[in-house]
């Protein structure tokens, strides 16, 4: 014990000087790491950002392909947002949100209320989108429960789906490979199939998939019982399901047989709200759809402080105050619930949102989306699909199986590497290659990134040929 403290205090004495590399190997766990590298890793350093670049270690700049996470919605180093950390903090740095309050949480639930589609008028925030969608779905159980329905708590999901690591959110995961090691809430979740049209059955026309999913929600709600769901959670766009963009109408298909069947509509926009798609929430302005709940994180403060959140119906609220247990307690709430700090940065955020990013987002997402359908000239690529600054590549063997099995399953690592030695960062996922670059974006740094993402496919299209991977 002794030894391993005096390492570590020689550890921490040479920090200044020391590698972070080697640091990180030493005592840093990664997040999704895998068992046989669990702790002693190095994932690529970042130094520095500047509006939609980033610095890594060697000193390489590089477009921030996805926008940290889909989160740096205004861009690196913008000194508004930082000032305004700094002002808050000097001002209040903290306050229980247990028995006290600040002005800028009440600020910014007021704010964001204004922007939310329907009813929905009352804000808990949170520290990220996993809390966030663990809230909605702890107030779902609630709300059941002073109602009298405590077996009314089943949770509807769907293949291809993130929402999250915490327990309960996680356990809605329906992406490739998330859960195959990892438990989970199974007794409380149903899947229900991807509404991904790229993977609809051969033959089956747009209108026949969009009846084939509506058809299957409502047959799940009457073979299990609308007695025993009690929400339905679902990402407007599967974002990292692959950037999926559900056929026409299917939401507002589905929105409505929540509310025949008196199952709340979970929108989770941790991703696609406040500005991905040119709107603060994607719900209302881009699928004409009024959920009961909204969650949000990410964008909220463009990624410069861990802030989440979700938005409740004001209906759900006032049944709720018209129950017969009124003493019935709410018993969830977090540290650092309605951070003073956050809740600042996102003000000041929304602010530069409003005053022109939300507009700058919807002139450039139709070039964006034009330039990168252009590599669906490429052999390797199946399909390119998108919405609003946010888009995906998918890579398949052939266009006929569409099948990603037969290739290397690391292509878009392989793409990623190729891209980061021309000077992009691009998110892989197994066969996919995935976009959602910071906002303020330009027509001629798109054409930037695009060209790179060519370069880094035709790269590795001659990297697969030259193994024997692929002959294209």
């Amino acid at each position: 014990m002794a030894a391993a403290r005096d390492l570590r205090a020689t550890e921490t004495a040479e920090v200044g000087g020391a590698d972070a590399v080697e640091l990180a190997k030493r005592h840093l766990i990664q997040p999704w790491p895998f068992a046989g590298s669990v702790g002693a890793e190095a994932r690529a350093l970042i130094g520095e950002g500047d509006g939609i670049y980033i610095t890594d270690g060697t000193g390489k700049r590089l477009i921030d392909g996805p926008a940290g996470m889909w989160c740096v919605n205004v861009g690196h180093r913008h000194e508004e947002l930082a000032k305004v950390m700094y002002d808050q903090a000097m001002a209040l740095s903290y306050n229980t949100p247990w028995y006290t309050m600040n002005a800028p949480s009440a600020e910014l639930a007021m704010r964001i209320a204004g922007h939310a589609p329907g009813d929905l008028s009352h804000v808990f925030t949170t520290t990220g989108g996993s809390s966030a969608v663990e809230t909605a779905l702890r107030f779902m159980q609630f709300y059941n429960n002073v109602r009298g329905r405590p077996e009314k708590k089943l949770i509807l999901s769907r293949g291809g789906a993130y929402h999250g690591s915490t327990y309960l959110s996680a356990s809605l995961n329906g992406r490739p490979r998330d859960r195959d090691w990892m438990d989970g809430a199974d007794e409380l979740v149903i899947k229900l199939s991807s509404p991904d049209p790229f993977r609809r059955p051969r033959g089956m026309s747009l209108a026949a998939f969009t009846d084939f999913l509506v058809d299957q929600f409502r047959d799940t709600v009457a073979r299990v019982g609308a007695e025993k769901i009690g929400a339905f959670v679902g990402e407007p766009v599967q974002a990292s399901g692959g950037v999926v963009v559900p056929p026409d109408g299917y939401l507002k298909r589905i929105r409505e047989t929540c509310r025949d069947n008196d199952i709340l509509y979970v929108s989770d926009e941790v991703v696609t709200a406040f500005g991905r798609l040119g709107h603060v929430f994607a719900s209302g302005d881009v699928f004409g759809i009024d959920p009961d709940m909204i969650t949000f994180a990410k964008g909220v403060t463009s990624g410069y402080f861990p802030l989440g959140g979700v938005i409740i119906s004001e209906r759900l609220l006032e049944e709720l105050r018209r129950s017969n247990h009124p003493d019935a307690m709410f018993g969830h709430g977090l540290t650092y619930t309605s951070h003073p700090v956050g809740c600042a940065v996102a003000l000041k955020n929304l602010d530069l949102l409003e005053e022109g990013v939300l507009a700058h987002t919807r002139e450039v997402a139709p070039y964006f989306q034009a330039q990168l359908k252009t590599l669906e000239e490429l052999p390797l690529v199946g399909e390119v699909r998108g919405l609003g600054l946010m888009g995906c590549v998918e890579c398949v063997a052939d266009r006929e199986s569409k099948d990603p099995l037969q290739l290397d399953k690391d292509v878009g690592k392989r793409i990623d590497a190729h891209c980061h030695e021309l000077g992009l960062l691009v998110r892989p996922l197994i066969n996919m290659c995935v976009m959602s670059p910071p906002l303020v974006i330009t027509r001629e740094q798109i054409d930037d990134m695009v060209g790179i993402l060519r370069e880094g496919i035709s790269r590795t299209m001659d990297d697969l040929r030259k193994e024997g991977v692929w002959r294209g």
